[in-house]
């Protein structure tokens, strides 16, 4: 008797649509609220260090002198501290998930300085030094002036 009702289960099944989804062909739609990984807008990143701080387990790390940012994706719990705390909102979770590989690996992100922003710091530079330049000089005539009295 189990074969009959096994039987009527496979044709039933046999002539419905699927219930799973073609993955490949289909990209997957993530639930609300899933974690997914810490993405970063570089140019956007003042490299203030807030995120690394507020990090629970220290995947990421911030290198000021070298204009770099780097997160550890195997140490990233996706809490989303680092996305919270970061005052000008260049970090993002995105659904979805790094694809898996066979080494454990770090992603470091630079921050590689476009003409324009090479100009104004060259501009910020010469202003610093032509205010270094003139203090120096005023210093220099109040010396002066203190010796001829």
């Amino acid at each position: 008797m189990a074969i009959f009702t096994f039987a009527s289960t496979m044709l039933k099944q046999l002539f419905s649509k699927p219930v799973t989804t073609k993955y490949p062909a289909e990209p997957i739609q993530y639930p609300e609220g899933s974690r997914g990984h810490i993405d970063i807008d570089i140019q956007d990143c003042i490299r203030c260090g807030l995120c690394m701080m507020s990090c629970p387990t220290g995947a990421i790390k911030v290198d000021k002198a070298k204009n770099t940012w780097t997160i550890n994706r195997f140490d990233c719990i996706q809490c989303g501290y680092c996305t919270q705390c970061c005052p000008k909102k260049c970090l993002h979770i995105n659904p979805g998930y790094q694809t898996p590989g066979d080494k454990k690996y770090s992603i470091t992100e630079e921050h590689i300085l476009t003409e324009e922003e090479k100009q104004k710091a060259a501009e910020a530079e010469a202003k610093k030094k032509a205010a270094i330049a003139a203090a120096m000089a005023k210093k220099a005539a109040e010396a002066e002036a203190k010796k001829s009295e």
